[in-house]
């Protein structure tokens, strides 16, 4: 292709004219070269001729989004949802599965070659999903004053003399990049009905009773969020957050809820008078129901609360759990800390080919989902323990509950801090497996671990088909010098 072309229009950014796109990059962006120069681009993928509007350039590199589309890749498939592109739930749904799976296992490649850049075993093929719509187990939805409609048809709602922000409000999920409106959702794919039913139900009865949707500028309104949980046996969480209590207004739309949908097996109300989402210092109140819901991953059965943190993906949990399981190769005698256990999952799927279980995590309300799980699955040889890990490992600890033959770590996207990373070097188990849902920051923890252990085994799980997230389970051996 001859050199690019650079349009400058007023006050707008450069334009990159008919810039073919060669390769995928990383966290959803595509890549492309012009003159030498390196540019990332969103919203395209390897094959696509486009117009590239720059929102970054600088000397070596670029990025920017796609202006204009010239030709399309031959890869490309047809999204099946309409809002794909707008409500930025989904990266990806333009691609086929597989051609997913294959863009997921490079960039866990590319990231454990060129971040961690210590010697590596060969990275198995990536484990994909059964099921590629209707996965999740947990779905989040906003209700606004403010309703997102791209530019077009806004445009073409005020043409015709149309009032785009006639409604009350709407519900559905923050439009990407306008934290304050919110795409009015028909059908999201990605939690199995009455999902959708739901959340319709809500809005629908909110406008007819005028139940005011809340506004996040001024931090007005009654109707906040909702959070819907379903399990594989069939059980059903719904809980809805409000702006301030009004018990005759809130008792009238559960009661429609709990009328409408005999699904629901447990039906909370969350009171948040904040500026903020944040659940975690709010204590939800149970309408109806038990409170909680279950789940059953292989034959252990794991409870569910309104806060508790479980994979968002219960079927292919149970692979990860699996993979990890797999890769800490118990006898029966070893004694396994898992460290930012959560509620204890991985452990408990370890527990039957373990000696002992440790469990140390830092949210207290995690740690007592923990105990309670190990109990409801008759365990006996497992503990857990709220804190910090750097904290509670001290000489007392190990005395008391034994040193580690296997250590299994999950910690959070950004990694672990490099306090633990230097305590686990210090406490020497044998083997390690590192559970991640980010492989460069698992890389660069990867690169501090070399100084005492070897990567002998790397196992990719794609746990959110048309993201562009993906596990990644790493065994680890200590050196023997």
């Amino acid at each position: 292709m001859s050199t690019f072309a650079l349009v400058r229009k007023k006050k707008e950014a450069p334009v990159l004219e008919k810039v073919l796109i060669e390769d995928y990059a990383a966290e959803g962006k595509s890549l492309a070269r012009v003159d030498g120069k390196v540019i990332f681009v969103e919203g395209a993928v390897p094959g696509d001729l486009v117009d590239v509007q720059l929102q970054k350039n600088k000397s070596d590199w670029a990025e920017g989004f796609v202006k204009r589309f010239h030709s399309y890749s031959d890869i490309r498939v047809k999204p099946f949802c309409t809002h794909f592109g707008v409500c930025g739930g989904c990266q990806w749904q333009m691609l086929p599965y597989a051609q997913q799976l294959v863009y997921k296992h490079k960039q866990v490649v590319d990231n454990l070659t060129r971040i961690a850049k210590i010697p590596l075993p060969e990275i198995a093929p990536i484990v994909g999903a059964d099921k590629t719509e209707g996965y999740r187990n947990k779905v989040e939805y906003t209700f606004a004053t403010e309703k997102f409609i791209p530019f077009e048809a806004f445009r073409a709602m005020k043409a015709a003399g149309e009032n785009p922000q006639a409604s009350p409000g709407a519900g559905g999920f923050h439009a990407r990049g306008f934290f304050e409106k919110v795409v009015e959702i028909d059908t999201c794919y990605l939690q199995e009905e009455p999902t959708n039913l739901l959340r319709k139900a809500v809005v629908a009865f909110a406008i007819e009773n005028e139940m005011p949707f809340y506004n996040i500028k001024q931090h007005q309104g009654w109707l906040r969020n909702m959070f819907i949980r379903n399990t594989t046996k069939g059980e059903w969480m719904v809980n809805l957050i409000l702006g301030y209590e009004h018990k005759e207004k809130r008792e009238a739309l559960l009661n429609s809820l709990l009328a409408t949908f005999p699904q629901i097996t447990t039906l909370l109300y969350t009171i948040n008078t904040k500026r903020n989402d944040s659940m975690q210092d709010l204590v939800p109140q149970v309408f109806f129901g038990d409170g909680y819901i279950s789940e059953v991953l292989e034959d252990f059965e794991f409870k569910i609360s309104p806060k508790s943190f479980f994979q968002t993906n219960s079927k292919q949990a149970e692979k990860l759990y699996q993979i990890t399981r797999d890769f800490a190769e118990l006898t029966g005698k070893e004694v396994v800390y898992d460290l930012y256990c959560g509620t204890g999952s991985i452990g408990i799927f370890c527990s039957r080919q373990a000696k002992k279980i440790i469990g140390v995590e830092f949210v207290a309300d995690a740690i007592e989902d923990a105990k309670q799980n190990a109990s409801m699955n008759q365990l006996q040889d497992c503990a857990f323990f709220a804190g910090d890990v750097i904290d509670i490992c001290d000489d007392a600890f190990f005395e008391t509950h034994g040193k580690p033959d296997v250590i299994i770590t999950d910690p959070p996207r950004a990694g672990m801090h490099e306090k633990l990373v230097h305590k686990l070097l210090a406490m020497e188990a044998p083997t390690i497996v590192y559970v991640s849902c980010n492989p460069a920051t698992q890389a660069r923890d990867l690169a501090l671990l070399a100084e005492k252990y070897t990567v002998t085994k790397i196992q990719p799980v794609d746990m959110f088909p048309h993201t562009l997230h993906i596990e990644n389970v790493v065994q680890l051996k200590r050196t023997i010098k």
